[in-house]
């Protein structure tokens, strides 16, 4: 068990009150204010250059659909692109989990606009040249310019969308998902000749062009360097490497990495890092891992469980081998906090999280108190040193083990019919004064979440956060 200073830090070392949420709202609604700017400024152009007005008969509504639909439905996708590309401005606001939620609700609707566009042009053109829809799509493919670039961008975009579906998404592994969705750059790469060449809205108007070019370098500079520049260079400055592997219950264990700076990595407890192992099988696999100790300048600390998948093999990793970690990220952290009293809620592997802020969080002895939900008492990941930090730091911890009370339960039975709300409000009296962190499986989580709505904890209070994808 790794050794646990005894950290006792006031409150007044923390900024709360309401004041942080209403700051952080500010700050996203002046971030989407100007994601919808864009939208509002290529539907103007669109209208100031006549798109409207040039209507006379099918043709060219059709003409004017396939140029507003092209218009919107490309500044939405470098939208989505950006909300994905996990760029630290945009997860500082949103977390990764709400940035990809965002991403996800706007693929079918870039799917319907690109799709409309393309429709569009090709019934015009088979309209305007007296061919059918299959001759015109034919000479649209071989002799239009860029034409066959934009078909093939069309195709992967549809491609990305359809595995992005829930259904298809559940039957992918991550590592099929995520090479899929390396296709979304190949998409939007694809698309751009066409774009520049036969968009008639951006050819030749200087004003148009210059702003396509600064939103698409805009998103190109983010992805490459928070994606593949960074990483590669923190890789190369840091020398991460496995320094050993502690086994913390039959199915956990704790890897520790060590490296040169690494306070240089700003990270806080609560965050996540990607980490990929650089060996022959595991280089091009990264898997989202919650650091279980406060972030200091001698080591990492992955509290790792076996789900089943890839994950189980790091259980056995070797000590010196190789890593590179891509992050910090997430927002499950002590910044949202906005109360003097806390309450952190833990299932399985959610444990990780919540002992780092368990062991960092700025508080006075009583004003924390931990739920640790799990299975067997006696086989609990970081349970001895969960006890060993609430002693020295005075925090009350309840460990619930056992089966569940109910099917929908999320506590264990303890021999009574008492609701999951009345037993929460029992063991954490102020919990709707508080700020709650909740981390464990999804499903379990949203029961959770449920319990603390009734308790009467407000949801601007209630932070969570899901490695999505």
């Amino acid at each position: 068990m790794r050794q646990i200073e005894n950290m006792n830090f006031e409150t007044s070392t923390l900024r709360l009150g309401q004041q942080k949420f209403k700051n952080l709202k500010r700050a996203q609604d002046i971030i989407e204010m100007i994601a919808w700017a864009t939208v509002v400024f290529v539907t103007a152009t669109f209208l100031i250059d006549g798109g409207i007005k040039q209507i006379t008969d099918l043709p060219t509504a059709l003409n004017a659909i396939s140029r507003l639909t092209s218009l919107i439905g490309t500044d939405l996708l470098l939208i989505a692109m950006l909300l994905i590309a996990r760029v630290p401005w945009i997860d500082k606001f949103y977390g990764h989990d709400k940035a990809t939620l965002a991403h996800k609700k706007l693929g079918k609707p870039i799917l319907y606009l690109v799709v409309a566009h393309f429709l569009a042009s090709l019934i015009e053109f088979a309209i305007v040249n007296g061919q059918d829809i299959l001759a015109t799509a034919w000479w649209f493919i071989t002799d239009v310019q860029d034409m066959l670039l934009a078909t093939i961008s069309l195709a992967l975009m549809i491609l990305v969308v359809v595995t992005s579906l829930n259904v298809a998404r559940k039957k992918m592994s991550y590592e099929a998902w995520f090479i899929v969705h390396l296709l979304s750059y190949a998409s939007v790469l694809a698309a751009v000749p066409h774009l520049f060449s036969a968009g008639t809205d951006i050819a030749g108007k200087p004003v148009q062009t210059i702003f396509w070019v600064s939103l698409y370098l805009f998103v190109a500079v983010n992805i490459v360097w928070y994606r593949v520049a960074l990483p590669l260079i923190r890789a190369a400055r840091l020398g991460l490497k496995v320094q050993t592997v502690v086994k913390e219950s039959s199915d956990t264990a704790s890897i520790y990495i060590t490296g040169k700076g690494l306070e240089k990595l700003r990270a806080q407890s609560g965050q996540f890092y990607l980490l990929r192992v650089l060996n022959k099988k595991r280089w091009f696999k990264a898997h989202p891992f919650s650091i279980s100790a406060a972030p200091n300048s001698q080591f990492i600390r992955f509290t790792i469980g076996d789900r089943g998948d890839d994950s189980g093999a790091l259980l056995s990793i070797k000590p010196g081998t190789k890593v590179m970690v891509e992050g910090p990220y997430g927002v499950f952290t002590e910044e949202r906090r906005t109360q003097e009293k806390v309450v952190l809620i833990a299932s399985g592997i959610g444990i990780p999280p919540v002992r780092a802020l368990a062991e960092s969080m700025a508080a006075r002895p009583g004003d924390v108190t931990v739920i640790y939900r799990v299975r067997n008492a006696y086989d609990a990941s970081l349970l001895d040193e969960m006890r060993e930090i609430c002693r020295r730091r005075d925090f009350k911890l309840h460990v619930l083990a056992g089966p569940r009370a109910r099917s929908n339960s999320w506590m264990n039975a303890d021999g009574t019919e008492t609701p999951d709300q009345a037993r929460l409000t029992l063991l954490a009296p102020w919990v709707s004064d508080s700020d709650v962190y909740v981390c464990g499986p999804e499903t379990w989580t949203h029961s959770v979440k449920k319990s603390l709505l009734r308790a009467g904890t407000p949801e601007a209070q209630i932070h969570s956060e899901e490695y999505a994808w």
